[in-house]
């Protein structure tokens, strides 16, 4: 018995593993390249252009979810930033659908480990999404109390001092603040976030000029650690979960939740607990795309597997994020939208793909558990390559090549300069990039301290 759970628990982990060693390439890949337009597409000023619900609005907001971020916490909370400056209730809501379901690590991750009709499926599908939205959110908004809600969300956020973080519009922490050449003190989310204004102010030409610089590529690498940052753990976690939903949940259970056979009513039931089984997973951002292929493997038809994909903004960790922001009422009202929304989306992805005779056939393929992950193919060669160039990245971060400021950070190595936190010991005179460094360095000084100030050579922007 015991040697049985064993064999089973490192099937789990092999196939959870399997899918990761799979989709690596794909993932490090996609957020270089969301590194790239991050930093070089101009995302102007948001709020100012979200602020009308009418197709413009909703058409700019779908374009720069699309040029962000793949994380479901990392979309609400920038989407509470546009809501709070006046964006409108339909675009900020467009804008969160549009950067977890249409991202370009996402769409690779999908292709490779769910087929192209899965990716067509969500590409189309995200677009589908927000005009059913945007037709639902018109037809049902209710205006006064998301008016009222902004409202006590700004006079919230002055009496307790909440600051904005000027590069992604997240909440700014006390202990991440730099102090500008004007004497404005300005508060960050995290020291990726602050060594971006760094980078954004002491830029130099186009994006051309800067991709053949250092200091080009360090604002890739910082943006590049910074996505890592956001999603690992969901990666992580998403990757592991599928193994065991595949080895351990038996088919009774599947076959229970997911009403078996044809026709419409069958669709629309898999397509409903497609998003339930997503609202009480837990998981989020892209660890979702894992756990859909155990969704499929254990017969539950296109539109519940799609529907799940889809399903990432209403988890319940998400859902509580929403309460604290807007209250209950927006909370319910956001559910409710996004549920429908979701369901009638996929349900129609599968009535659509079945009319063009697409759907794909899961008996022509080999299950999880038949399948041979680790060999030498395609696969290993693209993860070599994708490993070398996540190296390099972080290797021109951690190196601060071409970073702006003159000093290295004994505590962390990033550049900083003399204008930020600084502590005495022994004579010398230290820079930090934030407090939190400074207070690090001061706790045991002997740890860091180098008997002099490290000065970064280099130095090119």
């Amino acid at each position: 018995m015991e040697t049985t759970m064993l064999n089973e628990v490192l099937e789990a982990l092999r196939i959870g593993v399997g899918f990761l060693w799979t989709a690596a390439w794909a993932i490090i890949m996609g957020l270089t390249i969301t590194s790239l337009v991050q930093v070089y597409v101009s995302k102007e000023r948001m709020a100012q252009v979200l602020g009308d619900g009418d197709l413009s609005g909703l058409t700019k907001a779908t374009a720069f979810g699309a040029a962000s971020s793949g994380c479901s916490f990392g979309a609400v909370a920038i989407g509470k930033g546009l809501f709070k400056k006046g964006a409108h209730a339909v675009n900020f809501l467009a804008f969160m659908f549009a950067s977890t379901n249409l991202i370009v690590e996402l769409g690779l991750m999908i292709l490779l480990l769910l087929g192209w009709e899965f990716l067509l499926a969500e590409l189309l599908g995200g677009l589908v999404l927000i005009a059913v939205m945007a037709v639902i959110v018109h037809l049902t908004l209710p205006e006064n109390l998301f008016d009222e809600v902004r409202e006590t969300l700004n006079e919230r956020d002055r009496e307790a001092g909440v600051t904005e973080d000027p590069t992604c519009g997240m909440e700014g922490k006390a202990e991440y603040t730099l102090t500008t050449d004007g004497g404005e003190t300005l508060q960050f989310c995290s020291e990726g976030c602050m060594e971006t204004y760094r980078q954004e102010t002491a830029s130099r030409g186009g994006w051309r000029d800067e991709l053949l610089s250092w200091g080009g590529w360090y604002k890739i690498g910082n943006q590049y650690r910074k996505e890592w940052s956001m999603i690992w753990k969901d990666v992580v976690a998403g990757f592991l979960i599928s193994g065991f939903v595949i080895v351990f949940v038996p088919q009774w259970v599947w076959n229970a939740l997911f009403v078996q056979g044809d026709g419409v009513l069958v669709t629309a039931e898999n397509a409903i607990m497609g998003v339930f089984i997503a609202v009480i997973s837990f998981v989020g951002s892209m660890g979702n795309v894992p756990f859909a292929v155990a969704l499929w493997g254990g017969g539950i038809s296109f539109a519940g597997v799609i529907a799940f994909v889809y399903a990432d903004l209403i988890t319940i960790p998400v859902l509580n994020v929403y309460r604290k922001y807007y209250g209950w009422k927006i909370m319910l009202y956001i559910l409710g939208v996004f549920f429908v929304t979701m369901a009638f989306t996929g349900f129609l992805m599968e009535l659509l793909f079945d009319a063009l005779r697409i759907v794909p056939n899961l008996a022509s393929g080999e299950t999880a558990t038949e399948q041979t992950y680790f060999k030498f193919n395609y696969t290993f060669y693209l993860n070599l390559l994708a490993v070398a160039l996540s190296g390099f990245l972080l290797y021109v971060y951690r190196r601060g090549l071409g970073a702006p400021g003159q000093y290295r950070d004994p505590v962390c190595g990033m550049r900083t300069g003399e204008s930020e936190p600084a502590a005495t010991h022994d004579g010398e005179t230290y820079y930090f990039c934030s407090q939190t460094c400074k207070e690090t360095f001061e706790a045991n000084p002997a740890d860091y301290a180098t008997g002099q100030p490290m000065v970064m050579d280099g130095h090119d922007h």
